[in-house]
């Protein structure tokens, strides 16, 4: 009997890898970071993931985008994953969760 993974449990995996995903020059990963802005699941079970950089220079823009594409294909049920990486809005240290501002002291 299979079980059919619902477009919510294919979201929340994303999310979960998408957290073992580091800004090279920050200890906090890039989801808490904020620069993850959206994560959509279309019926046919492909992905979008709008996502930012610190900064338009950032030394990690040639890796990030394609280390997100390949966590969030490697996740079960995922047929493709097109990522757009975006600079509005700018990305701001309020756009941190808790966790990451406790982690880097902003709290």
């Amino acid at each position: 009997m299979s079980e059919t993974i619902t477009e919510e449990a294919i979201k929340t995996s994303i999310i979960e890898v998408l957290k073992t995903i580091f800004d090279p020059e920050i200890p906090v990963n890039i989801y808490d970071l904020g620069l993850i802005y959206e994560v959509n699941v279309l019926p046919d079970y492909t992905v979008e993931i709008v996502m930012t950089l610190t900064s338009p220079s950032c030394p990690a823009a040639g890796i990030l985008p394609g280390e997100v594409e390949n966590k969030a294909k490697s996740v079960a049920g995922v047929k493709d994953v097109t990522i757009e990486l975006v600079f509005e809005p700018t990305w701001n240290q309020e756009m941190m969760s808790e966790e990451a501002k406790l982690e880097l002291g902003f709290l």
